[in-house]
């Protein structure tokens, strides 16, 4: 996690996908939109990513005054954890965020404790250091259907749940995309075989199978040919993804089920079947790379499908 330069690859339509580099490479991606003369951030990373942020914007001549919006998919703090810090170096960025999510980006102490219940106090300051708050007069609530005009671009943002509460992705018909933040999952160009390998995010606290399904389908129903994932990367043959994303939502929740309440079982159960899945769809990498690359999110995902299969 390096303050300084960050890698990126130049895509299409004006969009650069960068790397964070968040706990390593190719795991968690920002967007840097240029439309006009202007542009726009889409997620922000940590705190440590903002000097190469900034950096980037430097080496591309953008000024930092042409910067117009910085739009996390949601508040996670991993998409979200450097907003603040990013604001302060943009003086005329406005936020766009979800309405469930702005409170806590205007006052981000419950942030703080949530992940801080997750990850320990001292890991939280090492992954995130201080979380800066946004004054309200700066942020913009996008709720389902808001359509932003960003100098001739039309950006559409949807609310997506399934992931978060707080989730919305961004329709971007320019580019044939769409920026999915979580709900498309994570997928890793290190795990990918025969085709693009992604399964669910299902990390605490608000995981829900049954609107993660209808988030997948309302994503798909606007046919567009390019998925940007936040973890990690720009990936096509979309009707594939979608194919794996329900089928996994359903064997995850089968899966919990049989375990019965035993949380090391389920993750012991969730990490085999991920492994069998990265083997099957044709990735040649050794078990040890695979079980490393898994590993955390398997962890975390045991997290929320154990809470949400205890609600009453």
């Amino acid at each position: 996690m390096s303050d300084g330069a960050l890698n990126t690859i130049d895509l299409e339509h004006g969009i650069t996908c960068i790397d964070t580099g968040y706990t390593r490479p190719q795991m968690t991606a920002c967007y840097l939109m240029e439309q006009a003369g202007h542009a726009a951030i889409i997620e922000t990373g940590v705190n440590r990513n903002v000097a190469g942020l900034l950096d980037l914007l430097d080496r591309k001549n953008i000024a930092h005054e042409d910067v117009d919006y910085i739009m996390p998919t949601h508040v996670h703090l991993d998409h979200a954890g450097g907003v603040g810090a990013l604001m302060q170096a943009l003086p005329n960025a406005q936020l766009i965020v979800h309405p469930y999510g702005a409170r806590h980006m205007i006052d981000p102490s419950k942030l703080v404790a949530g992940a801080s219940a997750v990850y320990g106090e001292e890991q939280f300051a090492s992954l995130y250091g201080e979380l800066i708050p946004v004054g309200k007069d700066r942020v913009i609530e996008a709720a389902d259907g808001f359509v932003l005009d960003f100098h001739g671009r039309h950006l559409e943002f949807i609310d997506t749940p399934g992931h978060a509460r707080h989730h919305y992705c961004i329709i971007d018909k320019a580019s044939g995309g769409i920026f999915t933040g979580d709900t498309m999952g994570l997928g890793y160009p290190v795990l990918n075989g025969d085709h693009p390998l992604v399964f669910p995010t299902t990390s605490p606290v608000q995981f829900d199978p049954e609107a993660l399904h209808a988030s997948v389908d309302r994503i798909m129903s606007y046919e567009q040919q390019w998925f940007y994932l936040t973890h990690f990367g720009r990936v096509g043959q979309t009707e594939e993804v979608a194919r794996q994303m329900h089928r996994d939502i359903n064997q995850f929740v089968s899966i919990a089920e049989s375990a019965s309440g035993d949380m090391k079982a389920l993750e012991g159960r969730l990490m085999a079947y991920m492994q069998a899945r990265v083997i099957d769809n044709g990735c040649t990498r050794d078990k040890e790379t695979i079980h490393h690359w898994l590993e955390m999110d398997i962890h975390l995902n045991t997290q929320g499908i154990s809470i949400w299969i205890d609600k009453p």
